[in-house]
C-alpha cells in the first residue's frame, strides 16, 4: 500500500523518470544522473520503495520474438454485480496467463483485459477459458494490428 503522506521533492522526481525508463541502471549510474552522491541516491532510494512508490523492476521483453504476436484488448459486460462475483470472477481471470492486465471499468463495459497469444488460435483457447463456468453477457475482442506507443514511461514533470 502506497503511503499518501510521503512527499516528493524534484530529486525523488528525477530518480522515478531514470528509474521508469531504466530500472537496471547501478546506483552509481543512478547517482550520477539524479546529481546526488551514491549514499544520498540510495537512502532516497531505499524510502521510495519503503513507501511503495518503486515496487521492484522489470525486464522488458520483446514478445513478438516469443511467437506471442497477437494482443486482443477484450471488453466485457456482465448482468452480475455483487462482491462475490466479481471476486470469484477476479480469481477466475487471474488464472489465465494469457492476461497481461485486467481492469473493472466504468461505463458501458464492466471489464476490460488485455490479452497476449499466440494467434488467433491462442485467442481461442483463451476465449474457451475464459467463458467456461461464468455468465457473462457481452464479451468483445479487439485485435491490435500495431503498437504505436507502449509502456511509455508516466511523464512526473507534470506533478511540480
Amino acid at each position: 500500500m502506497i503511503d499518501k503522506s510521503v512527499s516528493f521533492d524534484q530529486i525523488d522526481l528525477k530518480i522515478l523518470t531514470c528509474l521508469q525508463r531504466n530500472a537496471a541502471l547501478s546506483q552509481r549510474d543512478l547517482a550520477e544522473q539524479v546529481g546526488l552522491s551514491q549514499n544520498a541516491c540510495w537512502r532516497r532510494l531505499q524510502r521510495l520503495q519503503s513507501s511503495g512508490v518503486v515496487g521492484g523492476s522489470r525486464a522488458e521483453v520483446d514478445l513478438e520474438m516469443l511467437g506471442f504476436d497477437l494482443t486482443v484488448i477484450v471488453m466485457i459486460r456482465t448482468r452480475h454485480h455483487s462482491k462475490e462475483w466479481s471476486e470469484d470472477f477476479r480469481k477466475h481471470v487471474d488464472r489465465l496467463p494469457e492476461v497481461i492486465d485486467f481492469y473493472r471499468i466504468g461505463g458501458d463495459w464492466d471489464y476490460l483485459i488485455k490479452v497476449v497469444t499466440r494467434g488467433i488460435s491462442g485467442y481461442d483457447a483463451f476465449y474457451q477459458k475464459l467463458i467456461t463456468n461464468f455468465d457473462l453477457a457481452t464479451v468483445t475482442g479487439f485485435f491490435a494490428m500495431e503498437a504505436i506507443i507502449r509502456n511509455r514511461a508516466v511523464d512526473l514533470s507534470r506533478l511540480r
